[in-house]
């Protein structure tokens, strides 16, 4: 079963459909939104959406990696990564079999 991607335009359609507000007006909403999320972000702080889930920063320390096709070693620096954890009502609604 191929699997669809849920993208920025998806996204304004469904505020314009269900808010009943312009394009324009919808568009503005999610960048709005993003950037906040954007922003918190790169400070450092959460983003927790209730009954959705919670956004993180976590720093990952340097390491030695290696190529897998060539196996050379190499280190890799030091990173800050965003992790999702997800709510369980979000679980619960994705995959009411597992539980």
């Amino acid at each position: 079963m191929p699997v669809s991607t849920l993208i920025r335009a998806d996204i304004v359609s469904s505020i314009v459909k269900n808010v009943r507000v312009s394009d324009e007006e919808a568009r503005d909403v999610l960048e709005s939104v993003l950037k906040e999320i954007s922003q918190t972000l790169t400070k450092g702080e959460h983003v927790k959406i209730p009954n959705f889930g919670k956004f993180s920063v976590r720093k990952k320390n340097e390491r030695l990696g290696r190529n897998p096709r060539t196996c050379v070693e190499s280190k890799i620096s030091e990173r800050r990564v965003v992790t999702f954890k997800y709510s369980r009502l979000l679980l619960k609604k994705s995959c009411p079999e597992e539980q």
